[in-house]
């Protein structure tokens, strides 16, 4: 089981790959896992809003935390995603995978509902008793609506095993208003990739990373700079980067990211329906983005990180 200094570092949230009927490759998986973990990256998510955890049932959650644990054989974690309607399915999911022996959960508001506070706080809490599991509290509003504060934070502090938050807002004040109000109790892991290093400045002491999925040395250098208090090494890394980190916002960025993915790495950039393939003029702008990054790549060996 993780505890709470296990949070640090670049954590990949990886995509789902499917085969050419829509159908979860497992194996695909377990290559994903192995190909972050030799990068470097310090823990693996999967079943994440860019995992596409909204169309995969129950079983293929668990088949797919069984197949990432089995390739990570222990060398690194395995965060399993919490993103169910209901509560009570949340909680079960979340027992289950502690059963399957997962390492840690990120748990997000339950779908759809839109919970006031109280809900909201109960839905957590609920989550939390089904398993020993630390837990990663996840706050997207941009998404989902629904918006974690500095308050809510201070209000779920007494259950011990909300270790992290991963901050989401896209307001980097958040950041120094959770810090003001409850300290270190928890850690802050930054899950904008094109406010990254401004958030690590700020506090941030992980980074739950998209487009780590199809350039992993390049995000575990920027984390390794920024910590290293080498910031102005990180920003030509991270500028260079930014055109790419920007396909992690918007309605498409799951077949953007796998797009990507499928033009440096080519794997399957298959997405599950209602998702579509990107096509025309989008299709395009993707490629330009990706290719334009591709041919000004960095070299990181003089960073020597």
């Amino acid at each position: 089981m993780m505890k709470k200094a296990d949070f640090q570092g670049v954590f990949p949230a990886i995509t789902t790959k499917m085969t050419a009927n829509q159908e979860v490759d497992l194996q695909g998986v377990k290559d994903d896992v192995n190909f972050q973990i030799d990068a470097g990256a310090d823990g693996i998510i999967v079943c994440g809003s860019l995992g596409e955890a909204s169309s995969l049932s129950f079983d293929e959650k668990r088949a797919i935390g069984r197949a990432a644990i089995e390739a990570a054989a222990g060398r690194k974690p395995i965060i399993a995603t919490i993103a169910e309607d209901a509560t009570r399915v949340g909680a079960q999911l979340a027992a289950a995978s502690q059963e399957d022996g997962i390492g840690g959960l990120m748990v997000l508001p339950a779908m759809r509902y839109l919970s006031d506070t109280r809900e909201t706080h109960t839905h957590f809490r609920a989550v939390a008793a089904a398993s020993d599991l630390p837990i990663i509290v996840y706050n997207n509003p941009v998404a989902y609506t629904i918006d974690l504060q500095s308050a809510d934070f201070a209000a779920l502090a007494d259950e011990p095993k909300f270790v992290a938050i991963k901050e989401s807002s896209a307001n980097t004040r958040r950041i120094n208003d959770i810090l003001r109000t409850v300290g270190e109790r928890y850690q802050i892991l930054t899950g904008v990739d094109d406010l990254a290093l401004e958030s690590l400045v700020l506090g941030c002491e992980g980074w739950i990373a998209g487009l780590v999925v199809a350039f992993p040395k390049e995000t575990i250098a920027i984390y390794k700079l920024v910590r290293a208090g080498r910031i102005n090494e990180a920003l030509e890394i991270y500028r260079w980067f930014l055109p790419l980190l920007s396909l992690d916002i918007g309605a498409k960025f799951v077949q953007k990211i796998k797009l990507a993915e499928h033009i440096v790495r080519g794997t399957s950039p298959v997405v599950r329906a209602p998702r579509l393939a990107l096509a025309g003029e989008e299709e395009k702008a993707v490629r330009a983005i990706v290719e334009t990054g591709l041919k000004n790549r960095p070299d990181l060996s003089k960073y020597g990180v």
